[in-house]
């Protein structure tokens, strides 16, 4: 045999194994029928098995959201998966589409869980979780619920406390979800990787439409931060402006807001626009300054 592998020029083991298979398709043909097919499923089988323990290619794990927290395997499974293309997870609140609640969407691509934890951590808020149900659009999975203040049974008017249901909202996803860190502007300081710096005055976009006589749409475009929605609230009704809460988008490390607006009952004049226009400039870009330095 040794001579016939020379011959060949094949190696040792490779016309080994050549024989070996030879060998096995002559003894099937010498099997009934029922025998030989038998022989041959199991032989797929092993070849099959081989395959897969051969194989070294980890498959990454999907990030849970209940009350176990994720072990350190699984985040080493999320930061070696270089070839993931992660999505962009997604905070709306929405103070438009139901005059009685707070709608609150959350999503991020397929991965989220029963967000037992979120409903939890809004309770601790002192809200109640109306209504909630779940909407699929191709590969993105949405959670939408609505809350309400527990105390009155109301939509949520307070700026502060609508940052506060945002910025929860988020650490609870870093948290259950740490591979969003990195795609989140609240990762720089509570997740275990932080984001890529945005240039604010690159992302800062601000726009006003008139919707009517009465009433002009805000539109403000910028880096998202902590605090952020609270501090627009805040520019706006330092000018005296009148405002409604229209929604609020966190949409990886880019905020969206739009308001509807109206000063002294009317929709912004030419002079407002540019008043407010100036204010949000001059606040989402100015660079942040150490007090302790002057």
């Amino acid at each position: 045999m040794a001579s016939m592998v020379a011959m060949t020029g094949l190696p040792p083991s490779m016309g080994l194994h050549c024989t070996l298979a030879s060998r096995r398709h002559a003894s099937l043909a010498t099997l009934p029928a029922y025998l030989a097919q038998d022989v041959a499923a199991k032989s797929q089988l092993e070849a099959a098995s081989l395959q897969i323990k051969t194989s070294t290619r980890r498959v990454p794990q999907q990030a849970v959201s209940d009350a176990a927290s994720l072990s350190q395997t699984d985040v080493e499974t999320f930061e070696s998966d270089e070839d993931e293309v992660l999505p962009t997870p997604v905070v709306i609140i929405d103070q438009d589409s139901d005059p009685d609640a707070t709608v609150v969407e959350l999503s991020f691509g397929n991965r989220l869980g029963a967000l037992l934890d979120t409903m939890q951590a809004l309770k601790e808020l002192g809200l109640n979780v109306e209504r909630s149900r779940i909407t699929v659009e191709g590969s993105v999975t949405c959670k939408r619920f609505s809350i309400t203040r527990a105390d009155n049974g109301r939509k949520i008017e307070d700026p502060e406390l609508l940052e506060a249901i945002r910025l929860t909202i988020i650490n609870n996803m870093i948290e259950y979800h740490p591979e969003s860190s990195s795609l989140l502007a609240m990762g720089n300081a509570f997740g275990i990787q932080a984001p890529t710096e945005l240039d604010v005055d690159i992302a800062t976009h601000i726009r006003i439409t008139d919707e009517g006589p009465h009433e002009s749409l805000l539109y403000v475009e910028t880096a998202d931060r902590p605090g952020l929605l609270r501090e627009i609230v805040k520019v706006i009704t330092e000018i005296n402006v009148a405002f409604r809460s229209g929604e609020f988008d966190t949409e990886g490390l880019v905020a969206k807001a739009k308001f509807h607006v109206s000063y002294r009952g009317a929709a912004l004049s030419k002079p407002m626009k540019q008043v407010l226009t100036n204010c949000f400039q001059y606040y989402l870009r100015r660079p942040e300054t150490n007090v302790d330095s002057y």
